[in-house]
């Protein structure tokens, strides 16, 4: 990219016909939207939203032409605030990045100031990214745990969609905390994965929901991270021991919930909602400093997949059928 006014991106469009395509195409920085940051991006992610947005889902996105990229990670190239410098590494997620402002799946992304993480020390621009959306939830997940009380003396704890980005990360952090962590996946070859990555059981799905339709399960669970929602966190919230917590930070599975209230107001249980997007910038800050010392995964490069922006496309509808085990990183050139 020798011209820094033009860069690379993978652009979303709408046809007249009302179908989305995507192309990779050659974008100006006149072209991106307000903001007092330039950054060159080295790497994105792929996570569920961006497919959703890559998709057409006017739940995420509602303006096209749109670039995805949720996640970004790179070194500043102009700055109008005295937060950042020139050439300062910088790592973003959340806020509107990839909704509806043109994000990491572009070599050049502009944004507020007030967006934009200091990469930690203790972390590589590509481990920052690996990390991501994903991780980042995966660990606020496991701080509001432990601020709701579940010590690791009080039992197991389970971690749902655990082959996933948020799942494989929230067991290795919970692992490395203390925590016996039960792992539950649909995908039962990916046993060797998940216990390499700390879980000290694995459980199927089916296991999970076996007789979920009655009013509340017997008491397992000290506590819970839900990346799936639906059916799957209804059984584990049933299954939860007195005074336990469960996180919620995924629908992959469903939005809805069918569940009464009694394991809430007989057991006690805590229903806690995860929300990466928009987290308060100190504790944001506090998590991200977590994750690049005494909670950051060890074996980070066992749930990745690194594509180019040509590749993307297949990871995508992989994404979308549910086959995608860790993280999907999108390198720049």
């Amino acid at each position: 990219m020798s011209d820094l006014r033009k860069f690379k991106a993978l652009v979303v469009e709408k046809t007249d016909g009302g179908e989305f395509v995507r192309k990779i195409v050659e974008r100006s920085v006149d072209e991106l939207a307000d903001g007092d940051l330039l950054i060159r991006v080295r790497y994105s992610s792929l996570n569920y939203k961006d497919a959703l947005s890559a998709t057409g889902h006017p739940g995420v996105t509602r303006q096209f032409p749109h670039t995805p990229g949720i996640d970004a990670i790179g070194e500043v190239l102009s700055s109008e605030s005295d937060a950042f410098a020139f050439g300062e590494k910088i790592l973003v997620t959340g806020y509107d990045l990839g909704m509806e402002t043109d994000g990491g799946w572009g070599e050049i992304i502009r944004i507020p100031s007030n967006w934009g993480v200091k990469l930690p020390a203790g972390l590589t621009e590509e481990e920052g990214m690996i990390i991501g959306t994903a991780g980042f939830t995966a660990a606020l997940s496991v701080f509001k745990l432990i601020q709701a009380g579940v010590k690791p003396a009080d039992g197991d704890v389970l971690v749902t969609g655990a082959t996933g980005g948020v799942g494989s990360i929230a067991v290795s952090i919970l692992a490395r905390t203390g925590y016996r962590v039960v792992a539950a996946t649909g995908k039962s070859s990916e046993e060797e994965f998940l216990r390499t990555m700390g879980a000290a059981e694995v459980i199927t799905r089916e296991q999970l929901t076996a007789g979920s339709d009655r009013p509340m399960l017997k008491e397992r669970w000290a506590g819970c991270v839900d990346a799936v929602g639906g059916d799957t966190l209804a059984a584990a919230i049933k299954g939860t021991r007195y005074g336990g917590a469960v996180t919620c930070c995924g629908l992959v599975g469903s939005a809805e919930l069918p569940i009464n209230v009694f394991p809430f107001i007989l057991r006690g249980v805590s229903l806690l909602g995860i929300d990466s997007v928009n987290c308060p910038y100190d504790l944001r800050l506090q998590v991200w400093q977590k994750l690049a010392d005494e909670w950051k995964p060890e074996r980070l490069k066992d749930v990745v997949t690194t594509v180019s922006l040509e590749g993307l496309e297949e990871k995508l509808q992989a994404i979308l059928r549910g086959e995608i085990r860790g993280r999907v990183l999108v390198k720049h050139s």
